[in-house]
């Protein structure tokens, strides 16, 4: 009777196991004393207690539970009343282009930056080349300059840089990161006249006396003429410490994994030699720019979806085409404002062929490589989505697994949003729009677009697995002032876009933890709080989902814990 007693005690402690240390399984931290947000489930789940070893979580429950994990070693962690969660995923930014703005003039307007006038932009290029101690004929570089809040309301011109800086090559990025303003000595070094004719894709502006001068704007596929000058590295050592730096910027806003969004070859060596030096504190996921497709999609020069010491290569980046602000995302119906370069009927354009898109799809598809395909307007999603079903169709079957994630998803359909249910894919959408230039898509396209812009809780309804993000450098990477975007949608002045388009906090949240895992094929392992996945937490001053929705913007990261280790602390 007693070894039957014995048996069947052993079979009830097996079931329940889950919840308890074998006699050798102790944790290296537990944590316990505040809120402590699973992210498990469609509705919010919160534990007493998470208890951490080697990097991973071995334990979510209550206090008393916890203690079984707890010896001498242990250390013991209370929150005294702050907020515990999974780490942000950053769904979608640009690293590297953040480790270059550290060598860049800020030329955004408030509040990010201070520029409101075209003579703010030429004093902080020469404030950038006095702190540079740049000589005559190095580039000068700055980077957010927004017309649409500029005193002149235009964009700036060669002439506007031409007195100022005679001697330097100089390139103004704008906002959007779709178009720059280049003076006359760049425009020289790129190659660019009067006789250079507009690329596919792409707008070289002219000046407004009726000849072909360029006035310094290029737009879209027109910039690449720059890139081999914007992209020229430094010294590696001096291209890691960078790195180092940015990625510190990311910790301190609780990212734990990081993206690159448009890796061009030079920017992917910086990646690759940081990584080498393990230098990483986070994870990092690039994805190499549609340019390279032919050198590096089933050529065996890549391992994509595996991590090499904290930097994975996922997937392909395509841009269909730019930008909704700067007039270029690609529209099925005009803009309602006059457009630079365009004179009638003005829809913005692709940067790429319908065939060149296709090809791309199948060439990814084909080698099992995820997409990633940029797409503002909906004639761009119309674009990608017929790619997206010319590759199914070559290939004979369906994989309803492939990710495929659309970037932005800004102005799109209500029925382009049926077809992603139907077709498996995921929008990453981009809500900071809804404040830094909501009024200025209620003047471009008018009510009915703009209200439906980064449609989430259309998503939401539809059972999409969504994600959203800063787009890093063209807003700043503050998860908590995203995620007040997601649930207020209010603009500079104060108007609503999109009232029917608001999503609960909790939501929110999920489109920057589980979800954003999700996209990345990390569900298993990231995204919320469970046994077995890593230890990557953030620990906040307030819960997102206990405070009012107006003050969301206000919450403060106090910790970033990557694996475990805490990699920052907010002083």
């Amino acid at each position: 009777m007693r070894k039957e007693a014995i048996f069947i005690l052993c079979s009830l402690l097996m079931i329940g196991g889950c919840n308890y240390p074998s006699k050798k399984e102790t944790a290296d931290t537990i944590y316990y004393g505040g809120d402590i947000l699973t992210m498990e489930g469609k509705l919010p789940t919160y534990v007493e207690a998470v208890a951490i070893k080697r990097g991973k979580i071995i334990f979510t429950g209550s206090k008393n539970e916890a203690e079984q994990f707890q010896n001498e070693k242990t250390e013991i962690r209370d929150l005294k009343g702050k907020t515990l969660i999974p780490g942000f995923i950053d769904a979608h930014s640009h690293i590297t282009m953040g480790a270059d703005a550290l060598n860049q003039a800020n030329l955004n307007p408030a509040p990010v930056g201070n520029i409101s006038s075209i003579a703010d932009i030429i004093e902080a290029l020469k404030n950038l080349k006095e702190r540079l101690n740049a000589k005559d004929g190095e580039w000068l570089v700055g980077s957010g300059y927004d017309q649409d809040f500029l005193k002149e309301k235009r964009h700036p011109t060669s002439d506007d840089l031409d007195a100022a800086f005679p001697s330097n090559p100089v390139i103004l990025l704008h906002t959007s990161g779709h178009m720059l303003v280049a003076n006359s000595l760049a425009l020289e070094l790129a190659g660019i006249d009067a006789n250079t004719e507009n690329p596919v894709g792409g707008t070289i502006v002219r000046k407004a006396d009726g000849s072909n001068e360029p006035n310094g704007l290029c737009q879209e596929m027109a910039a690449m003429a720059f890139m081999p000058f914007l992209s020229k590295p430094l010294p590696m050592n001096q291209e890691i410490r960078k790195m180092v730096q940015i990625q510190d910027y990311y910790a301190s806003c609780g990212i734990t994994t990081a993206n690159d969004g448009l890796s061009s070859s030079d920017k992917m060596k910086i990646l690759e030699a940081t990584a080498k030096k393990k230098k990483f504190k986070i994870d990092v996921i690039a994805l190499p720019m549609f340019s390279l497709a032919n050198e590096l999609v089933g050529t065996g020069r890549l391992k994509w979806g595996v991590y090499q010491n904290r930097l994975k290569y996922q997937g392909l980046k395509i841009t269909v085409d730019g930008s909704p602000q700067g007039k270029t995302a690609f529209l099925t119906k005009a803009y309602l404002t006059p457009v630079p370069g365009c004179n009638h009927d003005c829809k913005g354009f692709a940067n790429l062929t319908q065939a060149d898109v296709n090809q791309l799809f199948l060439n990814c598809y084909s080698n099992k490589v995820q997409v990633f395909s940029h797409c503002n307007g909906d004639a761009a999603v119309d674009m990608m989505i017929q790619a997206h079903r010319y590759a199914e169709k070559k290939l004979g079957k369906k994989d309803k697994d492939r990710r495929t994630t659309i970037i932005h998803s800004q102005i799109m359909r209500p029925d382009q949003m049926i077809q992603y249910k139907s077709e498996g894919l995921i929008p990453s959408f981009f809500t900071n729009h809804t404040y830094y230039w909501g009024d200025v898509h209620l003047a471009n396209l008018g009510s009915d677009r703009a209200s439906y812009l980064s449609p989430m809780k259309a998503a939401f309804d539809s059972g999409i697995p969504c994600t959203n993000h800063t787009d890093y450098t063209v807003t700043p990477m503050d998860q908590f002032f995203l995620l007040w975007t997601s649930v207020n949608r209010i603009s500079r002045n104060g108007k609503i876009i999109g009232k029917n388009q608001r999503i609960t906090p909790y939501q929110g949240l999920q489109a920057l933890t589980i979800h954003a895992a999700y996209q990345y094929f990390e569900e298993d392992t990231k995204g919320s709080l469970k046994k077995g996945k890593l230890a990557d937490l953030v620990v906040l001053d307030k819960n997102p989902l206990r405070v009012k929705a107006t003050a969301i913007k206000s919450i403060h990261v106090v910790e970033t814990i990557k694996n475990g280790v805490s990699i920052y602390k907010r002083k």
